[in-house]
């Protein structure tokens, strides 16, 4: 049975695939809110639809200018306003984060209920160290900076979190591969779906594996933490004969290098009897 709602912002998290993952509370507060805002009118008709909840839909995507966010916070001051993204726990890796700064700097109530979000049930499945973690987005579409992105984190002692689409795992794969030799990687994809997936190995293995059968969907990407142990007791030949793997001795010999600190004139001299 259908119920009003305080005034105010209303931040929904809705099903990354399985319908059936949407939680009592979000169905109680969709159909108690006056107005629902959303990315794509489409996907979110079709949830409500789902769940048998009429509401009126207002579009609020990348692409909302001031203009727009000046007519929702308008609307919160008189009526409970929801806010959904396509999948998922909305503001994760999207701008709407200056909706909810307005909001809360005018004094607008703010909540937001816990739900499906793809970062952490990757994180869970992935087998991969979880106790410090670093959900970083979308890696850059260019190489160059791709690359610089992987380099800038390559020292963060956590397990690192990127969203990706299919047709660039290849490139990121790659990208990883150079600037992050030695690192175990999982892909999560078709999460909660029937297909659904989270395969382990080095970029190599994978790119490999992906080459053969190309992914479809979104996907999670999950990169280990850099090792721990010190230099001295770094297995050299173990990640060399990884570089190896995807790169020319030389490149393999500049990668291990970047990552340990070692002298790279050997680690070549190595990489050379290796290959």
């Amino acid at each position: 049975m259908e119920h009003s709602l305080s005034p105010g912002l209303y931040i929904v998290a809705t099903p990354i695939g399985n319908l059936g993952d949407i939680t009592l509370r979000a169905v109680d507060v969709l159909r108690g809110v006056g107005a629902v805002a959303c990315e794509d009118t489409r996907v979110t008709g079709k949830l409500l639809h789902h769940l048998g909840i009429k509401k009126r839909m207002i579009r609020y995507d990348d692409h909302a200018g001031e203009g727009d966010r000046e007519r929702l916070l308008a609307l919160m001051e008189s009526e409970a306003v929801a806010l959904v993204s396509d999948a998922g726990t909305p503001l994760i890796s999207d701008p709407g984060y200056r909706l909810v700064r307005t909001a809360r700097e005018r004094g607008i109530a703010v909540t937001s209920l816990p739900g499906p979000n793809a970062a952490v049930l990757a994180m869970t499945l992935s087998g991969l160290p979880n106790d410090r973690f670093l959900f970083a987005g979308f890696l850059p579409n260019k190489a160059k900076a791709r690359e610089e992105a992987l380099a800038e984190l390559a020292g963060v002692p956590a397990t690192l979190v990127f969203y990706e689409t299919a047709p660039r795992l290849e490139a990121a794969l790659a990208a990883i591969a150079a600037v992050l030799p030695g690192r175990e990687v999982a892909v999560a994809r078709e999460l909660t779906k029937k297909f659904e997936e989270c395969r382990s190995g080095t970029p190599g293995e994978l790119a490999g594996h992906y080459a053969a059968h190309p992914p479809r969907g979104e996907i999670v990407l999950l990169v280990a933490p850099p090792l721990e142990e010190p230099a001295g007791d770094i297995d050299v030949d173990a990640l060399l004969r990884t570089a190896l793997a995807d790169a020319k001795p030389s490149q393999a010999a500049a990668q291990v290098a970047r990552a340990t600190g070692l002298d790279r004139k050997a680690l070549y001299a190595r990489a050379m009897e290796l290959k």
